[in-house]
């Protein structure tokens, strides 16, 4: 490199070159080496690609810079903007001092030396001075904040990398801080993160988002070595190794990255690998170290320790039972003296012993492994420790920590005897400063934030006076003024928890020092006064002028008001829309004392100051009556735009107007006539649309202006504008949120679209207006009016002082005598500003209050720490509601009293009742007065019941919901329980099998096809609903078609015939000519169908292959699966899904039959139950009949068979109230039973049989029913007949002895049949019962070889599974290369299609350009003597290099040899002619050549040229092809290969994979029948080389030989019959050859005797009149025609308008007549209305409120006249103009102002012309140009 001219300290480096953009991998990440070749000191470089010359020249020499040079500090930083001419001084704010610490940001604190320490302030650096306490600091050089500082490891540097646009990277030297080198280009918009290699040559920063880069510096010569995108989410930290610098780590959210730089062949690389997680959740790490083997150590959200190695976790590190290393997100780790020191955010420091760390790994799957720390230090309680840094102080190694929670602390860490304590340094503020305001009387400052504390400073002496911690963080504070506290120490803060606390600050060594004791401390706080007005945090505060008000502001959307007296009195509060913002009091020059109120929803209120005592708080704080104004704030921001862009265009437009206007008149001022031709206007692009966003803008800040009227600052879509607003007055009663506000005075402010104002302050004389950003920075306007207009608010000061992300100004404060500005923000900084020369202030002191007389007495205040606590309007609700309730305990407990005065006085009337005689003795119902009392305690009663089952539903439900769960776990769950059928004679029984039921997945494949058919049918359904609508639309169209055409004829019937005719001309011609055409298609398709059915020489008759594919997979492979040589078919691979199937399938089938016997076994149960109600009925009958016998003659009765308990098994679960009681009775007498007769066997014998209750009551139900219903039969009714008989007791007859004889025939034969039906009905039934449990013997022994066969499935099935994931892979490999395999196939016929293409277009360029030669000789005839000439332009050489290009490509390739032999000859009669092309021109036709001779050559020759380009195109893109085409072969033949070899791998799979199944034994039960396999003829002990076959199988394969040699014999037959007919086919096709040469040769010879060339037919045949031609004709007639009719109409369409011009010229004159009428009118009322002044008298010169109004309504009078004489004339100018836009202006006019121009109304019809005709000035009927 060139060095350029050594340049002076004070100029800058110019900005080093951008890297290119790296491509980031998952696994490593490669990034090219940047070698950074400046030019001079640094120049930029481009990055483009450096020319050929350039290469060739000799490498310039690097000049280096020097070791001395430094810049000018006073050069780079960034000072206060001015805007130019304002007059504004730059040191208009000097900064003073800091007193906040931002202790949030992960890393920010720097220990140079023992005694200066660093860290971030907003836009500075800030040196303190651990001894004195001074700071000393360094600006930002870009203003855009600063994103880190780190140490040089020899102290001497330290880098400050900042923030903004492209920052800057900036080395100062220490202890000089003179700037010594300046980094650029390494990130877009902020440094995060430095670290400098332990020798300190090299420099490694990181930036945040969007590029996230990792840079590596040479930082001396400020240099980029190498860089790369770090990741692409946020990251925290990198670090160079301090063992190996060619090793780094960065880590962030969620990850942690190793890289390293390698030396490559193509230079030096950085390499990142990504850190795999694994198991391990993924983390944010924020702290991390590197060992020096390597490994590194990270921290973890949770607090353990994770062990990185080869970027992967080796181990996680906890403390023993698995307790996290530290009790949250450990965020530092170092390696310090051989030992481990980590740091946590729990506020402990701990130890650990290296050498176990970095041996350690897992012992077991939880990859955890417990260790303990050697030493560890506790902090303090509330310390959330963030970074350390080392010092030697004396030699001793001192830690310095930063705290989180707003502190830096001195640690000792030596663990020894005399280790001291840790040591607070400072402490701050943790977080955003919430609040802040200054003393009234002093130099004393208070702020809050929502680390609960609040704190007072001293900004004269720069130091911390007190501090006072809370429970909740504080929200809003503000300093009480003068008239509330004279001393000046009273404070109001408000807190995230609703509570307001009064504290005061005094000097304690005011109080008396009692004996023992010493004041010396600076200032004290003292709780003064606790009170809780609101629900929500506290947001604003605000004294009222004189003191008699506080106001409390808060998000609970109320504003509390209190009376500030010795104790703060609450008077009452006001609910508001919405949360409020910022509350204001009306200035003292305003005549009312009103708040001002500004929500965070857009809107403001303005209420007076309540009076104390006209409020009433007896039952609540609420004030209702107290008058409001509100303003909702509508947004006219997009109003504002729109007519910035109509302005804009207004002046483009004239400017563009202008410009015309003098270019004419410089063109004739030169002489030069100008043609006026139109120009055509250009399309203005439409105006953007009102835009008003949906969530309205929030309020910032806002201040009164004049009483109602007031300013705000808007944030969101509204910024960038002051509004000026004002209260309306009228409109009270409108609801608020209805209502749509809009300011009355709108002004811009400068760069605060994005950036609106948060804090707006004034100093005392309102001279200067300050103004916080919300990009932390500082503005200061000067007023010189004291009111704010748009020339005000254009000069201004600004000053970036905190942060420019987090840092937005909250708050802005003067000191009371405007020596002094102080600023808070949301960095946690407090940054105070000198407003006058600082030797002024070297005399001013603070001064702390002095304390109140006896505060020394008082009681400590009680504070309200519970955030829950009640406010005080719900105290005072909870008190009035307590007082209510008190009244009412009061009224019963009178009540009560009275009753038991008249219980006691009836209780002596009833003893005086029985003192009396019984029968003076009244009765107890004489007592009861009024019957409806003892129905009204029924009612209670009832009401006391339903009570007692609401408090008693919760547990009815619980008990429900546990029975329903038990059902549904163990009877739901069963689809058939186990039934007993036992028969009635013999012991024999048959039982159900118990079934689950099955799941529906089961189901799922079954209902699979009947879900599709309703798929399908809901599919057809559609498409035949589309049809219809089709075939609706298309009759639709026709319809419409043939309206068209209807309406077409009737336009066309004036039209000639000659029209008509042409069309059928022209209609039979096209006729004639398609089916010409068709003629020919159908031949040519017919001879393509032909040859497309021609077969290729190796084709195959698909049904041979066909056979031969079924033969293959169908002949069976009779190998054993145990034989080594045994290949799996592909439809026979076994896997877990198809083994699940069969698993299922067979798991369905044992249900189903299972399900069938259950089924029949229910059946018999029926049957039985059936069968006893028969027995029943005819043991029923049997007994009447009976009665009709002798009991000698009685046979015995069958018994009647019961149903047993086990028989129907549902019984058990069927219970009523009765049963419960009997049960819980049962239980109660048992559990006695059990503790008399523990271990007694006896106790048995007393056990309930409650299950067995339910049946046998079912059984004696049962029998009574049957015993209930009597059989109507011939034996009853002899029975009745002879009891009728026993009645009369008459002697019988013969006749009816043998009536009665018979009759007892009867029934015995009755009793006989009816015995043996019974008897008949049990056998039968115990014979179904032997039979069906035979059968379910049968299928039981199916079901146990179905068992059998589940078991060896189930077995397989887990082998199945552990194989899976293997196979898995394999197979999936094998998919992807088939996957592969194909996509490549299809690539390559692509190719071959397309070289086929290619070659095709270079055969037809080569025969282009031997016609091209060919007529070329043609055209030159014989013995031309210009023909060498010529031939020589024809040939002359043109781009030879592309030529020989592309030979050299084809003879790679091997293609095109003729081609390419032609082509250097060309070229040779090329090269042997350049010797020529000295004295050669072919721009010249020598003379006496043919002219046209000579430009008929340059046409060849440019033709030969266009096809010579074409062709070498051609041959270039069908190299490129071959190319592609030989490369893609080669891949698709190493994934053919791939291919075999994952198929060959995964057969042997599937080969060990049934070698694993053949290892299960399956059981097969046989009989001795089944066994065929004998030894000796007899059976062997072993059965291992036995074969298990179907008898079905056997046989098949026995037939099957059989088959083979008949198929064998027919086959044979068929090969020689094809034999035969081959040879026949092959001679009739050489006939049918001979014969088409004859035919072709004759076809010739005839065409030639007619024609005498060759001639195609197919175009002679399809060729026709050019019917385009002659159909546009006909249309141009059609066109010519319709074009008549409609000028006709336009004619009659003039006429019309014209009448309507003359009528609007006569409405113009009766206007002009009006207009007369009117200026007559107005100027007798001028007359009259002078003469009027004239007659006034002397006692009438007064003001009177009459004459006034007179004077209004004639002046309103006479406006509306001269208004309605400006649209007059306006509109006579309109009428009076005589062209085609009157209407579209009298549009326009209407569209610009809103309103019609009509006609004026009659005098009768409105009373004043104002109705009907709004004003018109000159100014307003201006043409707008970009209102449509």
């Amino acid at each position: 490199m060139e060095g350029a001219p050594e340049e002076s300290k004070t100029s800058l480096p110019t900005e080093s070159p951008t890297a290119e953009e790296q491509e980031e991998e998952v696994e490593q990440v490669e990034s090219d080496t940047e070698s950074v070749d400046a030019e001079g000191n640094l120049e930029e470089q481009d990055n483009s690609e450096v020319p050929l010359e350039a290469q060739k020249e000799p490498e310039k020499i690097e000049k280096k810079i020097s070791e001395t040079f430094f810049y000018n500090y006073e050069d780079i930083y960034s000072r206060p903007v001015v805007t130019e001419d304002s007059g504004i001084p730059i040191n208009l704010l000097t900064l003073k001092h800091s007193f906040g610490y931002d202790c949030t940001r992960s890393v920010n604190l720097l220990l140079m030396d023992s005694q200066t320490l660093l860290y971030i302030a907003g836009n500075q650096v800030v040196l303190l001075d651990l001894k004195t306490k001074s700071q000393r600091y360094l600006r930002s050089s870009s203003g855009g904040g600063i994103g880190f500082i780190t140490g040089h490891p020899t102290k001497h540097y330290f880098a400050v990398g900042e923030k903004g646009k492209k920052p800057d990277l900036i080395i100062y030297d220490f202890p000089s801080l003179r700037p010594y080198r300046i980094l650029r280009g390494g990130t877009e918009k902020a440094y995060v993160f430095g670290d400098f290699n332990d020798a300190g040559t090299l420099l490694a920063s990181v930036g945040s988002s969007p590029d996230y880069m990792l840079t590596i510096w040479d930082w001396k010569q400020e240099k980029i070595m190498l860089r790369s995108k770090a990741f692409s989410q946020d990251v925290y930290k990198v670090t160079f190794s301090a063992d190996n610098e060619e090793q780094l780590t960065t880590s962030g959210a969620g990850h942690i990255r190793f890289w390293k730089m390698a030396l490559t062949f193509t230079g030096l690389k950085l390499q990142g690998a990504l850190g795999r997680f694994g198991k391990t959740a993924v983390t944010d790490i924020i702290g991390y170290v590197q060992l020096p083997d390597g490994k590194v150590i990270s921290g973890t959200e949770w607090g353990n320790l994770l062990l990185w190695e080869g970027g992967l976790i080796k181990v996680e590190l906890c403390r023993s039972g698995h307790k996290p290393c530290h009790g949250g997100p450990v965020s530092q780790l170092v390696l310090d003296e051989g030992e481990l020191v980590t740091v946590g955010k729990d506020g402990f420091i701990r130890v650990w012993n290296f050498e176990t760390i970095d041996a350690a790994d897992s012992v077991d799957d939880t990859g955890l492994l417990e260790v303990e720390p050697m030493n560890e230090l506790h902090v303090g309680r509330n310390v959330s420790l963030s970074f350390m840094s080392k010092v030697h102080d004396c030699g001793q190694p001192v830690w310095y920590a930063q705290d989180a929670n707003g502190a830096i602390w001195k640690l000792d860490l030596t663990f020894s005897n005399m280790t001291r304590d840790p040591e607070c340094l400072c402490t701050f503020h943790s977080g955003g400063i919430e609040a802040m305001s200054v003393s009234p009387t002093t130099y004393l400052l208070a702020t809050t934030a929502l680390d609960r504390s609040v704190r007072i400073y001293d900004f004269i002496s720069n130091s911390q006076l007190s501090e006072i911690k809370f429970k909740q963080g504080g929200t809003a504070l503000t300093w009480a003024p003068r008239v509330v506290n004279p001393k000046g120490g009273l404070i109001a803060v408000g807190f995230e928890d609703g509570v307001v606390r009064i504290i005061e600050v005094y000097d304690p060594k005011g109080l008396p020092v009692l004996a023992g004791q010493t004041n010396a401390e600076n200032a004290e706080i003292n709780l003064k006064q606790v009170f809780k007005p609101h629900a929500a945090a506290v947001t604003a505060l605000a004294y009222e002028h004189n003191g008699d008000v506080l106001a409390t502001g808060s998000k609970d959307k109320t504003v509390f008001f209190f009376a500030p007296e010795d104790e703060y009195e609450p008077i009452g509060f006001i609910c508001v829309p919405g949360p409020v913002q910022a509350l204001q009091w009306s200035p003292p020059s305003h005549a009312n004392s009103t708040l001002l109120i500004l929500c965070e929803n857009g809107f403001a209120l303005q209420v007076p100051a309540p009076v104390p005592e006209e409020q009433d708080t007896v039952s609540t704080y609420q004030i209702k009556n107290l008058p409001t104004q509100y303003f909702h704030f509508y947004s006219i921001k997009s109003r504002i735009k729109l007519e910035e862009e109509i302005a804009l265009r207004e002046k483009k437009k004239q400017e563009k107007e202008k410009a015309k206007l003098e270019w004419k008149k410089q063109q004739q001022e030169m002489g030069k006539e100008i043609e006026e031709e139109p120009e055509e206007e250009p399309e203005e692009e439409p105006l953007p649309s009102l835009y008003i966003p949906e969530e309205p803008s929030p309020i910032l800040c806002g201040f009164y202006s004049a009483p109602g009227k007031f300013w705000l600052s808007l944030g969101g879509y509204d910024s960038g504008f002051l509004y000026h607003c004002e209260f309306s007055s009228n409109d009270q009663q409108e609801d608020p949120e209805n209502r749509q506000d809009e300011p009355f005075e709108v002004i811009p402010v400068e760069d605060t679209d994005s950036n609106p104002i948060h804090q707006i302050s004034f100093c005392t004389s309102r001279l200067l207006m300050f103004c916080g950003m919300q990009n932390g920075a500082l503005r200061v306007y000067p007023l010189q009016d004291k009111d704010l207009s748009v020339n005000t608010l254009k000069e201004y000061w600004c000053f970036n002082v905190h942060d420019n992300d987090n840092g937005q100004i909250q708050g802005i404060c003067s000191s009371y005598d405007d020596r002094f500005l102080i600023t808070c923000g949301g960095d946690g900084n407090i940054f105070t500003f000198n407003m006058s020369p600082e030797d002024v202030h070297k005399e001013l002191k603070a001064r702390i209050p002095s304390p109140r007389s006896g505060l020394e007495k008082e009681k400590a205040t009680e504070d309200i720490e519970d955030p829950n606590a009640y406010n005080i309007e719900e105290v005072k609700q909870k008190k009035e509601y307590e007082r209510i309730m008190k009244e009412a305990e009061e009224k019963k407990k009178k009540k009560r009293e009275e009753l038991a005065a008249l219980r006691h006085e009836f209780l002596l009337l009833l003893q005086k009742n029985q003192e009396l005689p019984k029968h003076m003795q009244l009765h107890r119902e004489q007592y009861e007065m009024d019957h409806r009392i003892f129905e009204e305690l029924g009612r209670q009663k009832a009401q006391r019941i339903q009570l007692v089952q609401k408090e008693m539903a919760w547990e009815h439900e619980k008990h429900l919901i546990g029975l329903q769960k038990l059902r549904n776990r163990f009877r739901n769950s069963l689809e058939f329980d186990t039934v007993v059928v036992h028969a009635i004679q013999s012991k024999h029984q048959i039982s159900t099998y118990r079934l689950l039921a099955m799941p529906d997945k089961y189901y799922q494949d079954k209902e699979r096809p009947s879900w599709k058919r309703k798929v399908l049918e809901r599919a057809w359904k559609q498409e035949e609903e589309k049809e219809i609508i089709t075939e609706t639309r298309h009759d639709e169209r026709i319809f419409e078609d043939k309206a068209e055409k209807l309406k077409t004829s009737e336009v066309r019937k004036p039209t000639t015939r000659y029209i008509e005719s042409k069309r059928e001309q022209i209609r039979r011609t096209v006729e004639k000519s398609d089916k010409v055409k068709a003629k020919i298609m159908k031949r040519k398709a017919e001879w393509d169908e032909l040859y497309k059915n021609k077969p290729s020489d190796d084709f195959e008759d698909p049904k041979d292959a066909e056979d031969i594919r079924e033969a293959q997979e169908n002949m069976g492979c009779f190998k054993l699966k145990t034989d080594s040589n045994y290949r799996v078919p592909e439809h026979k691979r076994m896997n877990t899904e198809k083994k699940v199937k069969q698993i299922t399938s067979l798991e369905v089938l044992i249900h189903k039959k299972k399900v069938n016997m259950n089924k029949e076994i229910m059946s018999l149960r029926d049957l039985k139950v059936s069968i006893i109600d028969e027995i029943k009925c005819l043991v029923q009958e049997l007994k009447s009949i009976q009665a009709a016998l002798d009991l000698s003659e009685h046979l015995p009765l069958p018994p009647i068979p019961q149903l047993h308990p086990d028989e129907v098994p549902e019984k058990k679960f069927e219970y009523d109230s009765n049963i419960l009681l009997k049960f819980k009775e049962e239980q109660e007498a048992k559990a006695k039973l059990q503790e008399q007769l523990e271990g007694s066997p006896s106790s048995r014998a007393f056990r309930p049989g409650f299950l067995q209750a339910p049946s046998i009551k079912e059984s004696d139900s049962m029998t009574e029913g049957a015993d209930a219903c009597p059989m109507k039969t011939p034996s009853s009714v002899v029975t009745e007949q002879q009891k009728g008989f026993e009645i009369e007791k008459a002697e019988p007859t013969e006749m009816e002895l043998e009536i009665l004889n018979r009759e007892k025939i009867k029934n015995l034969y009755l009793q006989e049949t009816l015995i043996k039906k019974i008897n008949t009905l049990v056998i039968n039934f115990d014979a179904e019962l032997r039979f069906l449990r035979h059968k379910k013997l049968k299928l039981d022994v199916q079901m146990k070889s179905a068992d059998l066969r589940y078991i060896t499935l189930y077995e397989e099935l887990l082998i199945l599974k552990n194989l899976e994931k293997p196979e898995n892979l394999l197979q999936g490999r094998v998919n992807t290369l088939l996957r592969e395999q194909e996509a490549m196939q299809s690539k390559l016929n692509s190719y071959l299609t397309e070289m086929e293409d290619r070659n095709c277009e270079i055969v037809k360029l080569q025969e282009s350009e031997k016609a091209l030669y060919a007529d070329f000789q043609a055209s030159l005839g014989e013995n031309n003597e210009f023909a060498h000439f010529l031939t020589k332009v024809l040939n002359k050489k043109i781009k030879c290099t592309e030529k020989k290009e592309v030979r050299r490509e084809a003879d790679e390739e091997d293609e095109n040899e003729e081609e390419n032999d032609e082509e250097p000859s060309l070229g040779t009669d090329e090269e042997n002619s350049g010797s020529e092309d000295e004295d050669f021109d072919d721009s010249v036709c020598p003379q006496d050549c043919n002219e046209e001779l000579f430009q008929n050559t340059i046409q060849l020759q440019q033709k030969r040229i266009d096809i010579e380009k074409a062709l070498t195109e051609e041959k270039k893109v069908a190299a490129n092809l071959r190319k592609k085409y030989n490369t893609l072969a080669k891949k698709a033949k190493a994934v053919e290969t791939s291919l075999d070899t994952a198929d060959r791998e995964l057969a042997t799979f599937q080969w060990e994979k049934q070698q694993r199944l053949n290892e299960l034994y399956v059981v097969v039960p046989l009989k001795l029948h089944q066994v065929e396999y004998l030894v000796n003829g007899e059976l062997p002990s072993d059965f291992s080389q036995a074969l298990v076959f179907t008898n079905q199988s056997l046989e098949y394969l026995q037939k099957r030989i059989v088959d083979l040699h008949n198929e064998k014999i027919m086959q044979r037959e068929i090969y020689k019959k094809a034999q035969e007919q081959h040879k026949q086919l092959v001679q009739d096709k050489k006939e049918m050859e001979i014969e088409i040469r004859r035919l072709e040769k004759k076809c010739d010879d005839v065409m030639m005797k007619k024609f005498g060339r060759m001639v195609d037919f197919e175009a002679v045949q399809a060729h026709s009149v050019n019917i385009r031609v002659e159909e546009l004709k006909v249309q141009i007639m059609e066109k010519e025609y319709v074009h008549s009719q409609e000028l006709k109409e336009w004619e009659e369409r003039i006429s019309d308008l014209q009448q309507q011009l003359m009528k609007l010229t006569k409405e113009n004159t009766s206007k002009l007549q009006q207009l007369n009428q009117f200026c007559l009118e107005k100027q007798q009322l001028e007359t009259k209305l002078s003469s009027l002044r004239n007659d006034l008298g002397t006692e009438f010169q007064g003001i009177q409120t009459t004459d006034t109004k007179g004077k209004a309504r004639l002046e309103l009078r006479l406006k509306h006249k001269a208004r309605d004489t400006a649209l007059l004339r306006e509109e006579k100018h309109l009428l009076g103009r005589k062209d085609t836009c009157l209407q579209e202006e009298l549009t326009l006019l209407s569209g610009i102002y809103g309103y019609p121009f009509l006609k004026p109304s009659s005098p009768q019809d409105s009373g004043t012309p104002t109705e009907s005709f709004p004003v018109l000035t000159p100014k307003t009927v201006t043409k707008r140009p970009g209102i449509p």
